[in-house]
């Protein structure tokens, strides 16, 4: 989160509103971020909060492969390819979030840095769009068109649901960590928003344009507002709830027990439960505590909400009701009021005898079964809840340009994340004003949807453990990345080398890095659940933020080199082996190319001291059989089978990996008649090999081995992009050619290597085809947890529907 500082609010006068503070510093290249080239603006004002949305171009550097031409001149080259880094534009939503004290200066800001836009007209929606419609037209001289507030909310409900994977999330006050991050399940559709405003609306979503408003009530946050003023004499929202956060309400209410002397069994209601809110103020004769008083009314109010919410999911059979609105606003208080009102209706049980007059007979029929179910609906809340309305208005006034038809992520670099503002977790957020909060989201180049060979999409859970519910990994994990820090600097200006400000700019990278593993420590959930795969993710987001796309090129570039010219030496020591020696060297080869991984310490070490450190010293390094997770035997079974149809093999890191470990592996099943096609990132992440790159490699390699030379002119071999630049391995966000290619090849065998593919992801990934996970642990610390050692082996081979047999060990991970 941004602060700015608040000056002399005298020093300047305002025309339209003589108390508002509209005079602030503000830090422009951490707000209003490439207003320069910003092309299209909305705006959504509430009653207290404004939040604006832009869309700019972004220019960045990219890292390009070319090969050389080595028929020509340039064949006397010792490398197989050229590094260049070049610019290249993409797209960025830009969303802020700010008191509405601040909107006349953050106007006047905008003014002044906008330059070369085209936009005539700005998008507005919410309450206060009319009342700051003639200083935004006389600020901007854009046009303000007003949008349907409802219509913006859905699209931006929407809009966050599919592009965000860890938007929605379950709040436990008192579980080990408050925020538990739903699975978006592939289709959306239905849900129910409750959106809570000055009242309440009830809206049953059915796709992205059908939606119908099936209830709501008068009873919302503005009614807490105003009867907690006139309670309290407190007039800010916030301040309220933090009075209501402080407070008991059992010294207002009365409970059960205070009427029954304990629980009424009877009617399953336990002695805890209000019975009347506010119930002692009418024969209790002393003065109430504003806190208390606060406390009792958040807990009406949520009560009730809570209570239409689960009567109307029930009604049209849906279980997944999101919250939203002003009253929401991240807070714990509410958050905390909500869910568990929510559990309470969900859960509770009517085993009255209902005496039915005949003109009631309906609606007591069905109250009676609302009150049968349990656990069916569940309240989840957003992170970025409070940007809805200004995303929605965006997305229409952008509906030329069709942002659907493309996927989008969140830009961890730019964006401030869910930053809790308990009072006791955080007080400095309690004063909310100077306070700004961002979202940004890039325009992927792929769109991105799930593997069809996911057994369950709803359930699948890349991340094998989650750091926020795991302390002691947490801990660990945060350590190695703070202390890998100076070496990641180090290979980003090696990149760079003709580049005088590399420098410069990698101690700024070093420095917002730095920021966001603080901001884990603080509030690990600030973007979601904390694993390896975000760290590492916002790692590479804060790189690319400072134009260092990729760090390691020249390692994976001299690398690449060197194992190129071993290659035909190996594939012909494997050749003399029989069958089943051959089988068990391919796999081991596989793991042995799998240690050359830069992103893990103890192996940089060791690359970095002894650069005579090769193929055959790896083979050495891994544990003897047998491996801490062991199915080869199952999988040397299975090859004495059929082939495969078609594997689909995830690739991870360049050079002795790719080339000398998995290349063999790939010849021996196209030789078994197997297709196969090579996945590969789409964009640079560490030393991990490139689809740029393995097109180029795979070529060279085709030159020397008719095997897969065949394979590529055949069309048996196939190389496609991942759509992931990441490490780690999301099998619901891949590149839809991709998909369409396993669909269409009947895929029956999927093969993921890495550490960070197949284990700190993955590794429980169930799949409805055949499936190969191998890496090794290249972390003491993980091996250790795992009972193993250092350069232990992961060889999982699993069959679906079926039971795994004595190999397949399921690791003790959590």
């Amino acid at each position: 989160m941004a602060e700015c500082r608040r000056v002399d609010s005298n020093s300047r006068s305002s025309s339209s509103n003589p108390t508002m503070d509209k005079s602030i510093t503000l830090p422009p290249d951490e707000i209003f971020r490439n207003l320069e080239n910003a092309k299209r603006f909305a705006i959504d004002i509430g009653g207290s909060l404004t939040k604006l949305a832009y869309y700019s171009t972004v220019q960045h550097k990219v890292a390009k492969v070319r090969s050389f031409d080595h028929s020509a001149k340039e064949a006397t080259s010792d490398k197989l390819y050229e590094i260049s880094v070049q610019e290249e534009v993409t797209a960025r939503l830009h969303f802020i979030k700010f008191e509405n004290a601040y909107i006349e200066t953050c106007l006047d800001f905008i003014k002044d840095h906008l330059v070369n836009t085209e936009t005539k007209v700005i998008k507005a929606t919410g309450g206060g769009a009319h009342k700051f419609k003639d200083l935004i037209e006389k600020k901007l001289g854009l046009n303000v068109d007003k949008e349907d507030e409802m219509t913006c909310l859905i699209k931006g409900c929407n809009f966050v649901l599919k592009n965000i994977p860890h938007e929605a999330f379950v709040y436990s006050k008192h579980a080990d960590t408050e925020f538990r991050f739903q699975t978006t399940h592939p289709d959306i559709f239905p849900y129910l928003l409750v959106n809570i405003g000055s009242g309440v609306s009830i809206v049953k979503v059915e796709s992205e344009d059908k939606f119908e408003r099936i209830g709501g009530s008068s009873i919302g946050g503005g009614t807490f507002w105003g009867l907690g003023a006139l309670l309290t004499k407190t007039k800010r929202f916030d301040e309220l709830l933090q009075l209501a956060s402080k407070g008991q309400h059992t010294n207002v209410d009365m409970l059960v027990k205070d009427i029954y002397g304990g629980s009424y069994g009877s009617l399953g209601l336990t002695g805890d439960l209000i019975a009347s809110s506010f119930g002692k103020s009418a024969t209790v004769d002393k003065e109430f505590s504003k806190e208390d008083m606060a406390k009792s009314l958040l807990h009406m109010i949520s009560n009730d909400i809570g209570q239409l919410a689960c009567l109307y999911a029930k009604l049209h059979n849906l279980s997944r009701v999101y919250f939203g609105g002003f009253f929401i606003r991240g807070h714990p208080v509410t958050m905390h009021t909500i869910t568990y009102s929510i559990k309470f209706f969900t859960k509770a049980r009517l085993s009255l005898k209902l005496y039915i007059f005949h003109r009631n007979e309906v609606f007591l029929c069905f109250f009676k079964s609302l009150f049968s179910f349990q656990g069916e609906v569940q309240a989840l809340f957003l992170r970025h809840e409070g940007y809805l309305g200004a995303i929605g208005a965006f997305l229409k006034g952008a509906e030329e340009d069709n942002p659907n038809q493309y996927s989008w992520g969140e830009n961890f670099a730019g964006s401030s994340g869910l930053m809790s503002i308990s009072p006791d977790m955080n007080p400095m957020q309690r004063a909310r004003s100077g306070t700004f909060d961002m979202l940004e989201m890039d325009r992927l180049e792929r769109q991105l949807v799930n593997l069809p060979l996911l057994l369950d999409p709803s359930s699948y859970i890349p991340d094998t453990v989650d750091l926020t519910r795991d302390a002691p990994a947490r801990e660990y994990w945060l350590y190695c990345f703070q202390e890998a820090l100076d070496g990641v600097v180090k290979r980003a200006v090696a990149s760079q080398p003709d580049m005088p400000e590399a420098t410069e700019r990698a101690e700024k990278f070093r420095q917002k890095y730095r920021q966001k593993l603080e901001a884990f420590r603080h509030q690990p959930c600030v973007y979601g659940s904390l694993t390896v795969r975000s760290l590492l993710d916002t790692r590479e987001h804060c790189l690319n933020e400072f134009n260092f796309p990729d760090p390691y090129s020249k390692i994976k570039q001299r690398e690449n080199d060197m194992a190129l010219k071993y290659y035909q030496r190996v594939v012909e020591s494997l050749e003399k082996l029989s069958w089943e020696e051959r089988q068990y060297a391919l796999a081991k080869g596989v793991l042995a190319g799998n240690v050359f991984d830069w992103g893990a310490k103890a192996v940089s070490d060791v690359l970095e001291s002894d650069p005579e450190f090769g193929f055959e010293e790896a083979k050495k390094q891994l544990e003897e059989r047998p491996w801490l997770v062991d199915s080869y035997n199952q999988w040397l079974q299975r090859l004495k089978g059929p082939p495969h149809k078609c594997a689909l093999f995830f690739v991870d890191n360049s050079g002795v990996d790719i080339i000398l470990g998995v290349m063999p592996f790939v010849r021996e099943l196209l030789s078994r008649g197997t297709e196969v096609v090579l996945a590969s990132n789409s964009g640079p992440a560490l030393n991990d090999v490139t689809n740029g790159e393995l097109q180029i490699l795979t070529e060279r390699i085709a030159v020397m081995d008719p095997v897969i030379q065949s394979g590529l002119q055949e069309d048996r071999l196939t190389l496609i992009q991942s759509g992931s630049s990441s490490p780690c391995l999301d099998l619901s966000r891949l590149d839809k050619v991709l998909a369409m290619v396993v669909r269409e090849r009947k895929t029956d065998l999927v093969i993921i290597e890495g550490m960070g593919r197949a284990i700190h992801t993955n590794y429980f990934a169930k799949l409805s085809c055949e499936s190969l996970k191998m890496a090794v642990i290249k972390n003491s610390w993980l091996a250790d947890r795992l009972g193993g050692k250092l350069f232990s082996v992961v060889f999982k081979y699993e069959v679906p529907e079926e039971k795994p047999g004595p190999g397949s060990v399921a690791l003790t991970l959590l």
